[in-house]
């Protein structure tokens, strides 16, 4: 088993090495972090003409932006019916209507900047009893009632048995409109269009702390740059640069395994799809075929230790869905950590008058990173309407310390898991 890397490490199509800051560096805007969200935002700016310093604690990519699913999916974690009962109707329908947005810009983005990340259309959520199916359903008319949204097609059981092997579930929900892709290629062709843009990245350059006077000056570990405006695009790996954000989220730890290359026919009759899978567990399951065949599948770990083949929740999971691989090698595990509020809405917004911030995807961080990252730069640039809508969002506080967080995870977890046997 390839337990030094993982799938998407194995697979990038490029690599990057960007130098370590050194000395001070002068600039309009400072981004800490270089993931979907730092990125994009910095490639924004640039294009609209400020001069951008990206830092970076490890590497492009190193965070959830190239360890995750690579999902792109409508709308947000809760569902619209729960997001509307949170903001309100005319807040929701904004933040719809952003999420429609973030769907544009990424193609956007990956066709201008000719982004090879092997973009493919469709997610299918898949409910395994009947109460899923209702909220599925619930979801599917809202949806098109209040926004016009006609690119869900139901499933039933007899066209899923069809689409996937095994009885696991008993239903699902495609949107059309939702698809996937290889997250690290994503991300490293986002460094690339920034790079041309003009775009100063440092790796191996962590932001230690900062301080806010006339300017914002970030303090690494052998410089610092001083500059007009910060963007905290570090999410869940951001640490304790900014512990007013560190309060609104909890990192969550998700696993990923994928399968030796399965060949064309195995993999046919197992997902007659080249959407991808995600389920309606609150700790949900997401799968789908690679190009190479192989069978990429997740879902959270709260093990809270170093992941292996002999103790991995994750492939318990995958035979439970498919018990026919029990005889297929793991070749890749991998895992990482992703930012999640405890009402799952993005929490993004402006601290005094020089820091803007984005985080807390709760799952959904390829689309609505994309259209965050725009908004975090138009608001740089002046125009906060869209940006205020997030700052609207109540997000409730996390308590910091880690022994309140691990057993209150669990027992989020716990509740939850009783809520979807209902």
């Amino acid at each position: 088993m390839k337990t030094s890397t993982d799938y998407y490490q194995a697979t990038a199509n490029t690599t990057f090495h960007f130098p370590e800051l050194v000395g001070e560096v002068r600039t309009d805007v400072c981004v800490i972090g270089a993931g979907f969200t730092g990125l994009g935002t910095a490639l924004e700016l640039a294009e609209l003409g400020f001069s951008v310093v990206v830092l970076e604690a490890s590497h492009v990519g190193y965070g959830a932006s190239g360890r995750s699913g690579g999902q792109v999916a409508s709308g947000y974690s809760p569902g619209m019916l729960e997001t509307a009962r949170i903001v309100g109707a005319e807040d929701a329908k904004r933040l719809w209507a952003f999420s429609e947005d973030a769907k544009n810009i990424l193609n956007d983005r990956i066709t201008r900047h000719e982004i090879e990340c092997d973009y493919l259309p469709g997610e299918l959520y898949v409910a395994p009893q009947k109460s899923h199916i209702d909220w599925l359903k619930d979801e599917q008319v809202f949806v098109e009632d209040e926004y016009g949204y006609d690119q869900y097609h139901w499933v039933d059981q007899l066209e899923l048995r069809e689409i996937m092997a095994g009885d696991r579930y008993v239903g699902g929900l495609l949107d059309l409109e939702g698809g996937h892709l290889h997250p690290l290629n994503y991300t490293l062709g986002l460094a690339r269009a920034a790079k041309n843009a003009g775009v100063q990245i440092f790796e191996n350059s962590a932001a230690l702390s900062y301080d806010v006077n006339n300017r914002v000056n970030v303090t690494c570990k052998n410089g610092n740059v001083v500059a007009d405006k910060l963007v905290l695009a570090g999410n869940a790996y951001l640490k304790d640069v900014e512990p007013l954000l560190q309060k609104r989220m909890v990192a969550v730890k998700s696993c990923i395994i994928a399968t030796e290359p399965l060949g064309e026919a195995r993999a046919c009759q197992l997902m007659k799809t080249t959407a991808c899978i995600a389920d309606t567990y609150y700790d949900l399951d997401y799968f789908k075929i690679a190009p190479d065949t192989r069978l990429i599948y997740g879902g959270q770990d709260l093990s809270f230790g170093r992941v292996s083949l002999e103790n991995n929740p994750v492939r318990r999971n995958m035979l439970k869905t498919f018990p026919m691989l029990e005889d297929v090698k793991i070749e890749y595990l991998w895992d990482g950590n992703l930012s999640v509020t405890r009402q799952r809405l993005p929490d993004a917004g402006k601290i005094g008058n020089h820091v803007y911030y984005a985080h807390g995807y709760s799952g959904q961080g390829v689309p609505l990173s994309a259209v965050l990252s725009k908004i975090v730069a138009e608001a740089i640039n002046g125009e906060m309407t869209r940006l205020d809508v997030f700052g609207r969002i109540p997000h409730k506080t996390i308590p910091k310390s880690r022994a309140i967080q691990v057993p209150a995870l669990y027992m989020m977890l716990l509740w939850n898991r009783f809520k979807d046997l209902l």
